[in-house]
């Protein structure tokens, strides 16, 4: 780091867990993740009062995703180079006066361009955040903070749809975004409190190449997966999947020669970081598609009205939440590996039992059985956010966590696309029978057998992976193969 008389330094208290900041932290990706999908329920009345069709709202909130996405490989150098703790307030600020631009827009473009705005803010928000509470977190406390940040993206899903619909039936949509208003002002307030000040680069080059290349690569894979995922032409999808992954190919190979890169990739060297581009990237699609393939089975299959679908689905979020104060002391009774290889194995049981559910199955089994699904779900999503960190030197924390942030956004664009893929590939065979269900039935069993190549990455950790922050036994093998 720079010893530059205009940075910001940071002195005291520098290893010490700051439970306040993690929990403002959390709230601000709560605000993130909760815009990526609220306003699925106000779509309705957006496309009423713009005098659109309802399809062509979907475009503001493809352009949020993936304005996110793209936007994350960026916020990293931004954090070294101008310090984490001015980036992260001048996130919350773009995104609350962002949100205030949604709510006053008065047709689609204005609305599209201001969400384009907003995810620029939630772009820093995620990855800085997280670089903000993770530096100053002592690993024997690395448990505790990621499991301040795991909730949002837990919690988020559960109560969009019930926030937007009550917001938008009792008030009108306009106060989906004006409700973040204040919220962003108080969390404004509380970073220039909480956030400490730490060192920063100001001589810190960018390089250019890399960050093209991967924000071109990052961005037409998002496009591509959602394209996949919908109803569009599967060719131009295709070409398009495969232009960003060329790109990223091409960001790697640049990455590995350039002097100052965007990205060290060396995290990749350490095995515990890799599990989240591994199992940890598999598991994160597998799951990411149960929300999307359930409500579409329990309508198109079962004949359930989308309120009873919801309110079925909403079983997995409850698992998720109910487990969440149990899964620090999972970890830290057996330790990493045994419980990703559980959370991983148990979810591959659960899709295989969903694949046997039909219209006459009883109501208050599937109910128990996505409720365990929701909190096998949460086990896993909470360890690989922690072991992913577990053997990283404070240098590489800024590269591993812009990486992984990546990450996790391109493995919820691929969940979706993925399970399209497979219920159009059942649809057209008799594999599995020829009713409404089948289709489903093949794309559950397809999920459950991806799931275990994450079981089989998760056997493969060294049995004392990410020791030093579970807290069991000796941390050996740290960079072991």
């Amino acid at each position: 780091m720079s010893t530059n008389p205009s940075a910001d330094v940071e002195t005291s208290n520098e290893n010490t867990w700051r439970p306040r900041l993690a929990l403002l932290v959390a709230a601000t990706f709560f605000m993130e993740f909760l815009d990526g999908t609220i306003l699925t329920t106000a779509i309705p009345s957006i496309a009423s009062d713009f005098r659109v069709a309802p399809a062509d709202i979907n475009i503001t909130m493809t352009a949020y995703l993936v304005t996110v996405a793209m936007g994350i490989p960026l916020s990293s150098w931004l954090a070294e180079r101008f310090g984490a703790r001015r980036i992260f307030c001048l996130a919350i600020s773009v995104f609350t006066i962002a949100s205030l631009l949604c709510a006053i827009s008065t047709d689609l473009t204005m609305l599209t361009l201001s969400r384009v705005a907003q995810g620029m803010g939630g772009a820093m928000m995620v990855p800085v955040g997280t670089l903000v509470v993770l530096r100053g977190t002592p690993k024997s406390e690395l448990l505790r903070a990621t499991a301040y940040l795991v909730w949002p993206g837990l919690l988020a899903p559960v109560l969009a749809p019930m926030v937007g619909g009550a917001l938008t039936t009792f008030l009108s949509w306009h106060w989906i975004f004006i409700i973040n208003v204040p919220l962003g002002l108080a969390a404004f307030i509380a970073a220039l409190r909480l956030v400490p000040r730490t060192q920063f680069d100001a001589t810190r080059r960018l390089d250019w190449f890399g960050l093209l290349l991967t924000t071109i690569g990052v961005g037409a894979l998002v496009v591509g997966l959602e394209t996949l995922g919908g109803h569009s032409s599967n060719v131009l999808a295709v070409l398009v999947v495969s232009g960003g992954l060329l790109s990223l190919a091409g960001a790697v190979w640049w990455m590995r020669k350039a002097r100052v890169p965007l990205f060290n990739l060396s995290v990749f060297g350490t095995r515990t970081f890799r599990a989240t581009s591994t199992g940890g990237f598999i598991y994160r699609l597998t799951i990411s598609s149960v929300p999307f393939l359930l409500p579409l089975m329990f309508q198109d299959g079962f004949g359930w009205d989308p309120l009873k679908a919801g309110v079925m689905v909403a079983a997995v979020f409850v698992g998720n939440i109910g487990i969440k104060p149990a899964t620090t002391p999972l970890i830290r009774r057996f330790g990493f590996k045994p419980v990703l290889v559980f959370a991983s194995f148990a979810s591959a049981v659960t899709f295989a039992l969903c694949a046997f559910f039909d219209a006459h199955t009883p109501e208050p089994l599937i109910f128990a059985l996505l409720l365990f699904s929701g909190a096998f779900r949460s086990i896993g999503f909470s360890a690989y956010a922690s072991v992913q960190y577990a053997d990283i030197i404070p240098g590489q924390l800024p590269s591993a966590n812009a990486i992984s942030a990546t990450l996790v956004q391109l493995a919820a664009a691929a969940g979706i696309a993925v399970g399209a893929l497979f219920l159009r590939l059942f649809e057209t065979t008799d594999v599995f029978g020829a009713d409404q269900v089948a289709a489903y039935k093949g794309a559950f069993i397809a999920m459950a057998v991806l799931m275990l190549i994450s079981t089989a990455d998760s056997l493969s950790l060294h049995r004392h992976a990410g020791a030093e922050v579970s807290g069991g036994g000796k941390s050996a093998g740290r960079r072991a193969e």
